[in-house]
């Protein structure tokens, strides 16, 4: 071997002892971080810190937040680790008025609950007071007000059965615009069509219109409207064509059903 490379045992005796000394300083202080998150880990389950601290609804308009939390169980006393998502979801889901419930566990701990409600399409009137429909046709009868509605229209003289059915579906069908432009809508069965109906519209226009065709006429209602003079109310007829008569003159006139969509 060429003269400066051979290394001699005393020299390398000294370097092993370093390496092999970093080696277990190393592996100390791992052993040592491993040991301390364990403890950390170990007193954040036993403490309060693991504990629910925090519950956030979104989305609810017709539940209060408190009365949600309390049909999920939820309380500063669990455990954020004990909080099982699906099961609560499934409670939630159960409420008459909720369309889908969504739970996620933000660490350290809190929860968030996103909900979605049914949207009230209308409200049924009975006796002298309201029963709200949901827009999957389901009539809520433990959730009657006697208080007037606004944010929907109302149904009277309409009782459970196929007519009740159709109307809901139809409802169901309209642009939301039309859908809040209307007040009131009764039931006023003729010997020739058991599905009529007569609506008094928020603008002060009355309509007279069958069930079987009403979302598809209402449809039009925005551009019907923009035809006839405000100041002059009266009877709009969709049963067959579409014909507006005022309520001081006999005769009526035809209006035209244009698109919205075609301006």
């Amino acid at each position: 071997m060429e003269k400066g490379k051979v290394v001699s045992l005393e020299d390398r005796i000294p370097k092993l002892k370093q390496q092999r000394r970093r080696k277990a300083n190393r592996r100390l202080i791992f052993l040592l971080l491993l040991f301390f998150t364990l403890i950390s880990f170990i007193i954040y389950f036993q403490s309060p810190l693991s504990h629910i601290n925090k519950i956030e609804v979104k989305g609810n308009t017709i539940y209060s937040q408190d009365d949600l939390i309390s049909v999920t169980g939820l309380s500063k006393e669990i455990n954020i680790w004990k909080v099982e998502e699906k099961d609560i979801q499934g409670k939630l889901e159960k409420l008459p008025e909720v369309k889908s419930a969504k739970v996620q566990i933000q660490l350290p701990n809190s929860v968030e609950i996103s909900i979605q409600e049914y949207k009230r399409i209308a409200y049924i009137m009975k006796e002298k007071t309201y029963l709200p429909v949901l827009e999957n046709g389901k009539v809520l009868n433990s959730s009657k007000t006697s208080e007037i509605p606004a944010n929907a229209p109302i149904l009277i003289g309409f009782s459970e059965g196929n007519e009740l059915n159709e109307m809901i579906k139809e409802l169901e069908k309209l642009p939301e615009m039309v859908l809040n432009s209307i007040s009131e809508i009764h039931h006023t069965p003729k010997k020739t069509d058991t599905y009529h109906v007569s609506l008094f519209m928020n603008d002060g226009f009355e309509v007279s219109a069958t069930v079987q065709s009403f979302s598809e006429k209402m449809t039009h209602y925005p551009s019907i409207v923009s035809q006839l003079d405000p100041a002059k109310k009266g009877i709009i007829d969709l049963e067959v064509g579409s014909y507006f008569k005022a309520y001081e003159q006999e005769g009526a006139e035809q209006v035209e059903e244009e698109n919205e969509n075609d301006g």
